[in-house]
């Protein structure tokens, strides 16, 4: 019996040597996907950074800025549509942050004013 307890034990040890070898193996190359995804994703925020540099004046970006830490959201939003505007060539000059204001004014969606009458 102990030669058969002896042979399972070295077949699961060559087992579990393959599985840790396999595992190492992809794990590099997992890594490496993760990698070039986040490259990518820093590429298109650079060429993003770009783009706003060139279309808004300092005090528009610093107000894009300063919005997109309190409403993500809508700072992402606007980032988009002013860089849409810039690649269709609709914006004649850089955007000052008056402008920025008048388009932040347009994006929001209206408020409804709520009254409550007593009767």
């Amino acid at each position: 019996m102990s030669t058969m307890d002896d042979e399972l034990n070295e077949i699961r040890k060559r087992r579990l040597a393959e599985i840790q070898k396999q595992h190492v193996q992809q794990q590099p190359s997992d890594m490496q996907a993760v990698y070039q995804q986040e490259q990518a994703r820093a590429d298109i925020e650079a060429q993003k950074q770009m783009i706003l540099r060139q279309i808004l004046t300092p005090e528009a970006r610093e107000r894009l800025t300063t919005m997109k830490m309190s409403r993500p959201t809508l700072g992402e939003q606007l980032e988009m549509q002013l860089i849409s505007l810039a690649q269709t060539g609709r914006l004649p000059s850089q955007i000052d942050d008056e402008q920025l204001k008048n388009l932040l004014i347009k994006m929001q969606p209206k408020k409804r004013k709520t009254s409550i009458n007593r009767i």
